[in-house]
This record gives structure tokens, sequence and C-alpha cells, in this order.
């Protein structure tokens, strides 16, 4: 009788065992799920976040090249290579203003201006802190993206290169490699 006691108290601490064992491996495959939802959920954040002040630059770059074609002395090819933050009266926690070099603290925008190699004019460097994907651009962690404000014009030959009767009709955000370059928005994702 002892015999049978013990056998089925044996077996109904193995079962408790099993139970646990299971439970552990549920709740730990459910976290696992979580931690991977949270990490793509993180990274979705950060790119529309980033979208955001792409979109408002723009606007504010839209705005300032209606103004200085409505003037009378002004001239859009001045405006190429100016701060687009300096435009909007909005500042944003991650914006640093000027960065020390051709590189900022991921998750920081920054303008950068290379006057050791005489550049007109600046970039607009963001760093991101997840991989993500803006304008098409990919970009790895801590990798950063680089813009330059320029003269938007009519292409009317549709050629990719301003002839000289071809009028400006603006200004905006061109993708930019760190070497000043300017980088095809179908080749920026390479």
């Amino acid at each position: 009788m002892q015999a049978q006691e013990r056998s089925d108290a044996d077996s109904l601490a193995l079962a408790r065992t099993f139970r646990f064992g299971v439970s552990v491996l549920v709740v730990a495959a459910l976290v696992w799920y979580l931690l991977g939802a949270l990490e793509r959920e993180t990274r979705k954040a950060e790119e529309q976040a980033a979208n955001m002040v792409m979109n408002q630059l723009r606007a504010a770059l839209v705005i300032k090249g209606a103004e200085v074609m409505l003037s009378r002395h002004g001239r859009l090819e001045d405006q190429e290579g100016l701060n687009p933050f300096d435009l909007v009266k909005h500042r944003w926690s991650n914006y640093s203003g000027a960065c020390q070099k051709p590189a900022s603290e991921p998750g920081t925008w920054c303008f950068w201006r290379d006057e050791s190699r005489g550049a007109t004019g600046g970039w607009l460097i963001f760093t991101p802190n997840q991989p993500i994907t803006l304008n098409g651009r990919r970009a790895p962690v801590g990798e950063p993206l680089a813009w330059s404000v320029t003269t938007d014009y009519a292409d009317r030959n549709e050629n990719g290169e301003r002839e000289h009767q071809e009028r400006l009709t603006g200004l905006k955000l061109a993708p930019v490699s760190l070497t000043g370059e300017a980088v095809r928005v179908q080749d920026a994702g390479h």
C-alpha cells in the first residue's frame, strides 16, 4: 500500500513538474513574440517620426521658395544649402543643431557645414536608432542619411539634368551621400 501511495505521489510530482515546464515554455514563447512586436513597433514609430519631420521641412521649403520667387530681389540659387530647421518655428527635441562631424548621435537630426572643403551651405543629417527606410532610402542602425537643400526645376525633357531654358520652380530636399555627391532617389537604397 505504501508503495502504491509513493508511486502516486511521484507521478503527481512528475505531472506538476511537466506542467510547470510547459508553462515556462509557453511564457517564454509569448515573451519572445512580444519583444519582436515591440521592436517592429519601435522601428515603425521612428520611421513615422522621421517622415513627419521631413514633411514639415519640405512644407517650410515650399513656403520659403514661394517667398523668394515673389520677392523682387531674391534668387532661389542663393538659398541652396540652407538649414531647413531654421525655417520652422517648432524645435524638436531630437534636433541637436550643428554637427561636429558628418554624423550625429543615433536618433538625432543635425546640420553639418563642411567648411574645410569650401562647401557652400550644408547637409541635413539624420542617424536612426533602428534600421529604417526613409523616403526609399534604407539606413541601418547608426548609419547617417543626408540631404541638402537645392533648387527644383521643371524638367521638360525629363533627362534629370537642368538645362538653361528650364526654369526653377522652388526648393527641395535632395538626398546626398556624405561625400557630397547627389544620390539619385532610385539608387538611394543601395
